[in-house]
């Protein structure tokens, strides 16, 4: 038998069958398009984010030609070449320091700093307990106690109203840290040192440009010290470097970071060598930094855009909170921070906001934890040396005193952080980072059971 539908009738019959089933799918699709994007990639649905973030440390062919002079040269050494100096120079225009000192690291800034300020052994020195763990060990390695003020939770950064109740007869330093790009509430911190005659070095290695009140961080204390790190704004792998405008700091800097050789006013106790040590730069890494400096500045601006941009919309999300910046002062977010209140989020804990964010595509990390209670303080303390310098009551009231940092502890907590490349991309990433967080926030009760 022959089939009753014709060539013609089937050609309409499959018309009218696509017609329909492209109205369902036009009914349907939106749907499953929508709980696609609002279910959270933690549980199976579609990341905000798929196109992946800038890369790090970034390099350009046209900065080759400088490196493979210094290279060809074979002026590697700092005592025989001119490309240090050229960065030296170069870096204290950009800050509005009088003098740079470059060294082998931000680490071995700290530790020339604190011995020319006469931190010596057995003194204390104030220290910020929110931060990388080289703050505490240039503290320690120059056989001092580094003695932790608070934190306040709303800016992330020392805390100065907690300064005072810190110091002893031993106290011969305040180390403010910069941390993230985010300048400390200097003024304050500057009046109690002029009080009780302490010197201040700021740790800025993680705030090149940041500015305070007009004023570049670098330049705000008696000396300052930056990083130049593979992760840094301004990377050379490893470097770092010393700025102030006093000559007399700065030739006791130069001569102690070089073996302890005499240099311009400084002559130590002999003619031409005093206590020292090699923490020099070499010429290639100076001239690695010599071709990013222009872009360290486009490159700031465009982070702080972004910032601003991600802290306005942040602010508008109940459990969010974003950091306070002292009055009259610019960041430069090495990491972008912000701190979390579960409560909101239908409480879901820190740690497992975080794993959906990830999920998301947006790379976070809850930043730094109270270091001084992972160990390293402990055996320092507990040490031959240690113990000899301070009392064993000294050292239990020094211990027993973390637990006083209540602000510190907030903010350890409850801090969540993002890296700095993040900030380099598209205003329209940044609000692929804010609808991450509001899809978190509706889905909050079904991630936390089911995480």
């Amino acid at each position: 038998m022959k089939s009753p539908l014709t060539r013609r009738s089937f050609i309409r019959h499959a018309a009218a069958g696509s017609a329909a089933l492209t109205w369902l799918t036009a009914r349907q699709a939106p749907t499953l398009v929508a709980a696609e994007a609002t279910k959270p990639a933690l549980l199976g649905g579609t990341p905000v984010h798929t196109g992946g973030w800038p890369g790090w440390p970034t390099w350009r062919e046209s900065w080759e030609p400088a490196v493979l002079e210094v290279l060809r040269s074979r002026k590697w050494f700092r005592g025989s070449g001119e490309t240090v100096a050229r960065f030296e120079a170069a870096y204290a225009r950009l800050i509005g320091a009088k003098r740079c000192l470059a060294t082998a690291s931000g680490t071995t800034a700290l530790l020339v700093s604190l011995h020319v300020m006469d931190v010596d052994a057995g003194d204390e020195v104030i220290v910020s307990p929110f931060t990388f763990i080289a703050t505490y060990n240039a503290v320690l390695i120059s056989q001092a106690l580094p003695v932790f003020a608070d934190t306040d939770p709303a800016t992330l950064t020392l805390d100065p109203a907690s300064i005072e109740s810190r110091l002893t007869d031993r106290t011969r330093a305040i180390l403010p840290v910069h941390i993230y790009g985010l300048p400390c509430d200097m003024d304050p911190i500057n009046a109690i040192a002029r009080k009780h005659e302490l010197a201040v070095v700021e740790d800025a290695c993680q705030a090149w440009l940041a500015e305070y009140k007009g004023r570049q961080c670098g330049t705000l204390g008696d000396l300052g010290c930056f990083s130049f790190q593979e992760s840094k704004h301004l990377p050379a792998g490893e470097g770092g470097a010393v700025t102030g405008d006093r000559d007399d700091l700065l030739d006791r800097c130069q001569a102690f970071h070089n073996c302890g050789r005499a240099y311009g006013s400084f002559k130590g106790a002999r003619p031409y060598f005093t206590r020292g040590s090699n923490y020099r730069m070499q010429h290639f890494q100076a001239a690695i930094l010599l071709q990013q400096m222009d872009k360290l500045g486009v490159d700031t601006a465009h982070r702080r855009e972004n910032a601003d941009y991600l802290t306005a919309q942040l602010k508008q999300i109940p459990g969010i909170q974003t950091v306070r910046l002292p009055e009259n002062s610019r960041g430069v977010w090495h990491l972008y921070p912000f701190r979390y209140d579960a409560e909101p989020f239908h409480g879901l804990s820190r740690a497992k906001f975080i794993r959906a964010l990830n999920a998301e595509g947006i790379p976070c990390g809850g930043g730094y934890t109270e270091q001084y209670n992972d160990g390293l303080v402990d055996e320092a303390i507990a040490s031959r040396g240690f113990k000899r310098l301070f009392s064993a009551e000294r050292l239990k009231a020094y211990r027993d005193s973390f637990q006083e940092l209540k602000g510190n502890r907030l903010v350890c907590e409850t801090t969540v952080a993002m890296t700095q490349n993040l900030l380099l991309a598209p205003r329209s990433d940044m609000d692929h980072i804010v609808e991450a967080i509001r899809k978190i926030q509706a889905a909050g009760a079904e991630l936390a059971k089911a995480v």
